[in-house]
This record gives structure tokens, sequence and C-alpha cells, in this order.
């Protein structure tokens, strides 16, 4: 069966539908992991510090993107394992550990990101007059 114009993958009114889904995931996220909110700051503050030190936010937003959406499969795969194996098992400890870890893999990698494009800017700044 072919399926009607509007849902064809060019439709405006599927984008923005397919998108309302993916802000309800934000949201939901938001509102239900405090790791995330925090990482939103951190972000933001991360963010701030390039603009105000001159220096380019690129690398940084990335990062930042990395770790946001890491920390949304993260959640996902929680809720996702919760569901099917609502009792202890190991495999779904081992699931819910992994996707843990790839945040926190993400974060230190970040957090070196973040040291290597602020911190020259902010010695030169704190140190030399």
């Amino acid at each position: 069966m072919k399926p009607a114009p509007s849902a064809s993958a060019l439709s405006w009114r599927r984008w923005w539908r397919s998108a309302g889904f993916a802000w309800a995931g934000i949201r939901r996220t938001w509102q239900t992991q405090p790791n995330f909110r925090i990482e939103v700051w951190l972000g933001m503050l991360a963010s701030g510090l390039c603009l105000a030190l001159r220096v380019s936010p690129a690398p940084v937003l990335l990062c930042c993107a990395l770790v946001l959406s890491l920390e949304l499969v993260n959640t996902a795969a929680e809720a996702l394992t919760d569901l099917i194996s609502p009792g202890p098992h190991p495999l779904a400890e081992a699931a819910k550990d992994a996707a843990a870890g790839a945040v926190l893999v993400a974060s230190i990698g970040s957090v070196l990101v973040g040291a290597a494009v602020l911190l020259p800017p902010l010695i030169t700044l704190i140190w030399l007059p």
C-alpha cells in the first residue's frame, strides 16, 4: 500500500510531528534526570566562558552535544531495560552500566577538551597584566 502524500519523508507536517516527539523526550529527560540538568548548566557555563574569552566555541559545543545526546540515549536504555526486565538481571545491569559508561567517557573527554580550549586563555587572563 502506498503511503499518503502527507506521510512523505519530505513532509513538513511529518517533520514537525517527529520534532515534537523528540522535544517531549528532551523535556521528560530534563524533568526526571538530575544529571542531564547539571550537564546542560555546565555546557552553558563552558559556552559562556568561550564567548567571554573570545575562543571558538565549536569544540565545546560539539562536546556538549555529544554528552547530552548520550545522556538521552542512556535514559532511553534505562527505561527500556526497566520495562523489559523489571527485576534484577545481570544482562539488564550490564546494559545500564554500559550506557552510563558511555556518558562517563564522553564527559571525561569533554572536560579534557574544555581544559585544552579554555585553560590557556584563562591562564593568560589571570597571570598576565
